[in-house]
């Protein structure tokens, strides 16, 4: 910041302030105190040095947050992997849904065709997060690293759909895929009753529901799968 006179220098240190979440021009003005011709000035100036960098947020999409030039968004402005070009990829996560359950199918009948008691059958059954999130990495689908978080998400889908079931066991400090000693199984399962109520609407089972709101890029009516859901 040498050579930077002192408006520069708080637009900058506002803007540092904010993190890898980023902050919107109106509320650098209403931080600064400064005149929005001023600060717009100043943001281009800030630019052209790589100093930093306007970044399109999933919440607005004709509104940019600024954030210093060498941090990485956070989830909550690129929207994460659901997100390309802050359009959100459903049949991406249409394709991960399937997959996540046909691993998960695929150990349940390993397990029945094993001969071994009722229980060992069960067991062996579950699968951990981190193995799906394993099984998922190595098909090679997904253009974008995913998180034992992302993963996590979509079997949560699943679960809401019926078609798996979760357990939670103990597990051994350093155990892969545990968290504060305890860790997450999953299993599919058939559905012996349809789900109802919320489960059967797109939002029961959409993995983005929290970004769901009037306004933004997301919102109930624009959604396409709700449209088709009422038609039906």
């Amino acid at each position: 910041m040498k050579g930077s006179d002192n408006q520069e220098k708080l637009v900058y240190q506002v803007i540092e302030d904010a993190g890898n979440k980023g902050i919107w021009s109106r509320d650098i003005r209403f931080k600064s105190n400064l005149p929005l011709t001023e600060i717009n000035k100043i943001l281009k100036n800030l630019e052209s040095k790589k100093l930093i960098k306007a970044v399109k947020s999933v919440a607005a999409s004709k509104k940019k947050v600024y954030m210093l030039y060498n941090l990485q968004p956070d989830r909550s402005v690129t929207g994460g992997a659901w997100y390309s070009d802050q359009d959100f990829e459903s049949e991406f996560v249409e394709v991960l849904n399937q997959q996540c359950f046909k691993f998960l199918q695929s150990k349940a009948e390993a397990a029945r065709d094993s001969k071994q008691s009722p229980m060992v059958q069960r067991n062996s059954s579950f699968a951990t997060s981190h193995e799906v999130w394993k099984y998922i990495c190595e098909l090679g689908i997904s253009k974008v690293d995913l998180s034992m978080d992302d993963i996590e998400t979509i079997l949560n889908t699943l679960i809401y759909d019926g078609k798996v079931e979760m357990t939670i066991i103990a597990a051994k400090e350093g155990t892969v895929g545990s968290v504060d000693g305890q860790m997450k199984l999953y299993r599919g399962v058939n559905p012996i009753l349809q789900p109802t109520g919320l489960v059967r609407t797109p939002c029961g089972l959409c993995p983005v529901f929290e970004d769901c709101h009037e306004g933004g890029e997301i919102s109930p009516s624009n959604c396409v799968y709700m449209s088709e859901w009422l038609d039906f």
